[in-house]
């Protein structure tokens, strides 16, 4: 489904029964599709509007393997797919059932990763999870009374957990664009009051070389919040759009390890304070700059890399830093830890990240060597907007 509010309403609606929801890229094609819907043994796909003809190629493969194709139109598109906005008008307005019986440290939602190589991962998202990336946009300073910008893709984790979940966390009001534009995006901030907006780093330097519009010099944007942003786009970003606040994170869909640069500092992800690896347990380890895997003594045990160090990000799996792993794939899970790290049993995630931390405590990010990549956005026109409060 694109970004639109039937995705958060099939969404929310869905976890509400209980079940758990795969959130699939609307760019991909049939075989990735195939393998999508196999890997997280989805047993119904539900098509947004415009879309059907995605579906169309694999149709006979899905029925044959008794999915169930429902589609966010009033009447059946076409054989073999059902109709939900009739029924939903005719549904009973009462609960029709009791909550379910939900474990927060189950598995809330699967959210596929792009890699360079291969099909798409299902990382497993569980509630714990969920919960505590809802706490971004308060982290980064926002309340109830501002008004959020979303235009990146909501079957990621950062529109739909940091963002929508950001949004219903505070209870601020959400303007969701359908797809990201230049053109358009500090004209849309004007129009619809905008005070606060969600980035990648793609996102900024797409907007910093475009050509200068009024806009950008009249809208009531304060904070920015995102991660992903070069220090020489950070830069340029601020000092042209008037952003008081620029807030860089870094999270994975993988794992709860996480930063937050809460200063005005310049390049940084995050800053290692002491109550920071209290709450959030990290180590950079030292690596071998020819296989990337994490260097060993003789003993066998890794090496901490040094202040001033390039070291690969990892982090001990705990109850509060779950790795739920990829479902459908043992091989690819199995491959994210690290055991025997510093003592005998002990276990850490890999993040497949090479950090370096200066000697004031702050985090830089490097390079990703793992078999993820974080891809450039594509500039779409679009005028589809959509006023959530």
């Amino acid at each position: 489904m694109y970004n639109h509010p039937d995705f958060v309403c099939v969404w929310l609606g869905l976890s509400k029964l209980g079940c758990e929801v795969a959130f699939l890229n609307t760019n991909i094609k049939a075989k990735s599709l195939l393998r999508c819907i196999e890997s997280c043994g989805a047993k119904t796909l539900v098509v947004g509007r415009g879309l059907d003809h995605l579906v169309e190629p694999v149709l006979p493969d899905l029925q044959k393997d008794n999915i169930s194709l429902c589609v966010m139109h009033h009447s059946p598109i076409s054989e073999g797919f059902i109709s939900l906005l009739d029924k939903v008008e005719n549904m009973s307005t009462g609960n029709k059932s009791s909550p379910p019986n939900v474990n927060i440290m189950s598995n809330f939602l699967f959210i596929f990763t792009s890699g360079t190589t291969g099909f798409p991962k299902a990382a497993r998202v569980g509630h714990l999870k969920a919960i505590m990336s809802m706490a971004f946009f308060q982290m980064c300073g926002a309340t109830s009374d501002d008004i959020v910008y979303i235009t990146l893709p909501l079957y990621h984790m950062s529109a739909s957990l940091l963002g929508i979940g950001g949004c219903i966390q505070l209870g601020a009001t959400c303007v969701l664009r359908k797809k990201f534009s230049a053109t358009q995006f500090w004209k849309d901030c004007v129009k619809y009051n905008v005070t606060v907006v969600q980035y990648i780093g793609e996102l900024c330097r797409y907007l910093v070389n475009h050509a200068v519009v009024p806009e950008e010099n009249s809208h009531s944007v304060w904070l920015a919040a995102g991660s992903g942003l070069r220090s020489d786009v950070w830069k340029e970003f601020a000092e042209r759009f008037h952003t008081l606040k620029v807030r860089e994170g870094y999270g994975l869909t993988e794992a709860s390890i996480g930063f937050l640069n809460y200063t005005d500092e310049i390049g940084p992800i995050g800053r290692a304070s002491y109550f920071n690896k209290l709450t959030v347990p990290f180590e950079l380890l030292r690596y071998d700059t020819q296989t990337y895997e994490p260097f060993r003594t003789v003993s066998g045990r890794c090496v901490r890399a040094h202040i001033g160090e390039v070291g690969i990000l990892v982090a001990p799996v705990t109850a509060m830093n779950q790795f739920l792993g990829y479902a459908g794939n043992k091989v690819q899970s199995e491959k994210k830890l690290i055991k025997d790290v510093f003592v005998t049993g002990d276990l850490y995630f890999n993040t497949g990240d090479l950090l370096l931390q200066d000697h004031r405590g702050f985090l830089y990010f490097r390079d990703r060597i793992g078999d993820t990549f974080r891809y450039p956005s594509t500039i779409f026109v679009s005028e589809h907007i959509f006023h959530i409060k």
